[in-house]
């Protein structure tokens, strides 16, 4: 065969070797924004580290990882050669490095260091990229925290190996571990996210606070890690109520902890990442918080988990978009570069627009954790499920679109947009899905109104500055004071505040063009049910330039 044939042309080449973190402008501008605000001085020690882990997620080395660690999912190991049970997941190499990557960078430890929250979100979001599936136990660990302060005893003992840099795998006492991971074991198969149907038995012992559990968790995150939150019902805890405890893996004695591993889920993506069914049978637990108080105890958790949500969902959107642009800047087609066709840069800059709203809308939610007045913890009482509901629905169509945007290259395995496509339901999904989320935003309507005050005083911050955000606040609150059929309209209203409040940020913090094209698309109707559908009288090629890696 003629070797003049395979001589290789118009293909864009390989991304790789780039600083995800510094190519990124919207997430740069947006931490140095908060950072700006809020601690000043943190400005050139944030930078550093974050352009550090930039370097590191865009290059080929972590780029292998992630596509070795897919290719080898992790196999459960029921029992060891002699037949006794060990109920162990094992994992290739490259899962364990990028999981020592970041918990390295510190992307377990928030709650504790200033701005926190604000430099772990970036972290978060740009480590990401190079794999996502082993955010999950990253995700677990650091939420852990706030549900264990509800203990001061266990949160001293746990807290300084959760939010550890050191990461050591394997099972031991972990009180001979310098960090430790969490998981999370809440759901059944009976209920579901219904909680509140889960039959797990808890049995109190002698010692104050000790219980054995028995029952089944139909889904269990992270099932290789050392400790786990577990929902279960106690005799004294009433009907409807249940308790939060933690379930060690290895008992301080050195012994396993009865925590038998059924089987590991087959799942659509996110599948260098184990999800376990789990049986307990006389599993040693210590409670968490009170009894009867158990979702309570969690819900600081949830919380912290559906924020991690939505920086998972924008961290795909932004490698999605990266790829496209990378792509149409290389490739050329009908004699000019389909990065410099008109109804292309369309394409790419509505995709440009989702991706920056998603990134400035989860770095705002994490900097009002930082902030922690009553006022900001209000304000993600309602504004983090709403973010969790549209960011995370948004990420799958984007994906799709994007992948298209390569054409049958991007159909291909090597790609690694399938890879991104798989991967992108999971976070609706995950922590409540989209029904959950929207009926979770009427109960803070309903029950807090301190939560839809600070909501509103948050989007009306921009009021004055664009018509239709003006008028897209107008219509909202005309839904919001029409309480008939509210459950069945829940989506469309949840929608709604998602729009206005990313136009409201987009309005303060954006380029003029990115504020105007999202208002004139998102808020104003101008625009089609796909994406590259702007209005072509839109700056686009600035949207477009905005999104490139040039930096």
């Amino acid at each position: 065969m003629a070797a003049t044939t395979h001589t290789v042309t118009n293909q864009a080449p390989p991304l790789v070797g780039y600083d995800v973190y510094g190519t990124d402008r919207a997430l740069r501008e947006g931490v140095e924004r908060h950072l700006s605000a809020a601690a000043p001085e943190l400005l050139g020690e944030v930078r550093q580290e974050l352009h550090e882990l930039g370097r590191a997620a865009g290059s080929a080395q972590a780029l292998r990882w992630g596509a070795t660690a897919n290719e080898n999912p992790p196999r459960l190991r029921t029992h060891d050669r002699y037949g006794n049970r060990v109920d162990e997941v094992e994992f290739h190499p490259a899962w364990h490095r990028l999981l020592g990557h970041a918990v390295g960078a510190g992307l377990t430890d928030a709650w504790g260091r200033p701005a926190g929250h604000l430099r772990r979100a970036a972290g978060f979001l740009v480590w990401s990229q190079a794999e996502a599936g082993h955010g999950c136990p990253v995700s677990m660990t650091h939420a852990a925290v706030p549900a264990l302060r509800a203990d001061p005893e266990l949160a001293a003992q746990w807290e300084p190996r959760l939010t550890s840099h050191v990461y050591e795998q394997g099972l031991r006492p972990a009180a001979q571990k310098a960090g430790v991971l969490f998981g999370m074991a809440m759901t059944e198969k009976q209920g579901g996210s219904d909680v509140r149907a889960n039959t797990t038995a808890a049995k109190p012992l002698d010692a104050a606070g000790e219980y054995l559990l028995t029952g089944h968790k139909w889904f269990c995150s992270a099932p290789m890690s050392d400790g786990f939150l577990v929902l279960a019902r106690t005799a004294s805890s009433g009907e409807g109520g249940l308790t939060c405890f933690l379930v060690p893996r290895v008992l301080p004695d050195g012994a396993r902890n009865v925590f038998a591993i059924q089987r590991l889920k087959d799942k659509l993506g996110n599948r260098s990442n184990a999800s376990a069914e789990v049986e307990f049978d006389g599993t040693w637990a210590r409670r968490v918080g009170e009894e009867g108080r158990g979702v309570r105890t969690i819900i600081g958790m949830v919380a912290a988990t559906r924020l991690d949500c939505v920086l998972g969902a924008a961290a795909q959107m932004r490698q999605a978009l990266t790829q496209a642009v990378h792509h149409a800047e290389h490739r050329s087609a009908f004699g000019a570069r389909l990065i410099e066709q008109p109804l292309m840069r369309n394409v790419l800059a509505d995709l440009a627009l989702e991706s920056e709203a998603a990134t400035t809308l989860g770095l705002r939610l994490a900097a009002a954790y930082d902030a922690g007045t009553e006022q900001e913890r209000a304000f993600l009482r309602i504004a983090v499920p709403v973010a969790k509901y549209w960011v995370t629905k948004r990420c799958t169509p984007m994906v799709a679109e994007a992948l298209e945007c390569l054409g049958g290259n991007g159909y291909v395995e090597e790609s690694g947009l399938p890879r991104l496509l798989r991967e992108s339901p999971l976070n609706s999904i995950w922590e409540g899905s989209g029904n959950v989320q929207a009926l979770d935003v009427l109960r803070a309507l309903q029950r807090e109104p301190m939560a839809l005050n600070a909501f509103l005083q948050e989007v009306g911050q921009a009021r004055g500055a664009d018509h239709r955000l003006d008028s897209a606040i107008k219509g909202l609150l005309t839904e919001l004071a029409d309480l008939e059929g509210i459950e069945a309209r829940a989506r469309r209203v949840v929608e709604r505040m998602a729009l206005v409040l990313q136009g409201s940020l987009l309005v303060r913090w954006a380029p003029p063009e990115v504020a105007d094209a999202f208002c004139a698309s998102r808020l104003g109707g101008d625009r089609g049910a796909a994406f590259g559908t702007l209005p072509h009288t839109l700056h686009l090629g600035a949207l477009v330039e905005r999104a490139r890696i040039a930096g």
